[in-house]
């Protein structure tokens, strides 16, 4: 299996996961020049922006050690650039979450970081 194919198991699973944890999902795979967010969704009054995360083992680390810096500030720019092009207001509450996903445990980090 590819790291695309991976992926996109992965995020299935945190799909799956997060509708039971009662996110309204409203997209997958949202990209643009800029770069991409892997799910979309709505919760508790929040827009989220949702990061995948999956690892085997923590050999490397936890898997939401993986968004980083740089990827932080490319998921703050798609956001605002899906919030322009969609109608949200400037004022709409929002929030960045990580799934991580580690073997078969599944986790979800709201509020992993602050942008927008």
């Amino acid at each position: 299996m590819n790291n695309r194919e991976l992926g996109k198991k992965y995020e299935v699973k945190a799909t799956d996961y997060l509708r039971k944890k009662g996110y309204k999902i409203i997209c997958h795979n949202f990209n643009c020049s800029i770069g991409e967010i892997d799910i979309i969704a709505e919760e508790g009054g929040y827009l989220c922006f949702i990061e995948v995360k999956y690892r085997s083992s923590t050999r490397y680390g936890f898997p939401s050690e993986a968004v980083d810096k740089r990827k932080r500030y490319k998921i703050i720019k798609v956001a605002q650039y899906y919030m322009l092009n969609n109608n949200y207001s400037e004022n709409t509450p929002c929030r960045f979450d990580v799934v991580e996903i580690l073997r078969n445990h599944i986790n979800i980090i709201k509020d992993a970081f602050y942008g927008v």
